[in-house]
């Protein structure tokens, strides 16, 4: 197995061009983010879950949690394992009657399900180092080793957090708007 970085959620964002969404992840010992294209309907799941808005009917992501705890499984982590073709793989690791199964998952419903079973997300240290964005010096602050605070997940960037995150403003300009990219980053 290779090495895993452990990652949180530090935004989901919108594409104002198209429908695509695209969660950030930031890598928890340093300021090392990894930028996942995910659909509409897979971000407003994970939205929700950031949120911890109560819905009435279960969604399909609080269906398969159900599951799980109903046939005594229980979620270990969520893994983002690999990087092909610009598509990203996950799986989900679980365990049931005392063995442990991967699950192959799209990462962003992966995501989705971590965050609803507070379980770790973690990602290859190879997917990262080919696919994650390390921000300059000068987007974070005076002070390279200053901590540079984050807005609580689902609320506003103030526009401290606005210069922080203008290392994707290049990323984003050069991706394409085609439908069934999610998953893909874009060169």
């Amino acid at each position: 197995m290779s090495e895993m970085v452990e990652v949180v959620i530090d935004s989901v964002r919108v594409s104002l061009m198209s429908s695509h969404r695209v969660v950030v992840l930031r890598q928890t010992d340093m300021e090392r983010y990894l930028p996942i294209w995910v659909g509409p309907y897979e971000a407003e799941s994970i939205t929700v879950a950031l949120q911890e808005v109560e819905i009435s009917r279960p969604m399909t992501h609080d269906l398969l949690k159900n599951l799980f705890t109903v046939l005594n499984g229980k979620i270990l982590r969520v893994e983002i394992v690999t990087l092909k073709e610009d598509t990203f793989f996950g799986n989900i690791i679980a365990e049931t009657g005392g063995k442990i199964i991967n699950i192959d998952s799209r990462p962003s419903d992966a995501i989705a399900l971590a965050l609803r079973t507070h379980v770790p997300i973690l990602v290859s240290q190879e997917v990262m180092d080919e696919a994650g964005i390390v921000p300059e010096n000068n987007i974070q602050g005076e002070n390279p080793s200053e901590p540079v605070e984050k807005p609580a997940a689902g609320t506003d960037a103030g526009p401290e957090d606005e210069k922080r995150l203008d290392v994707f403003e290049d990323f984003l300009k050069k991706l394409g708007t085609n439908k069934g990219d999610e998953e893909k980053p874009k060169p």
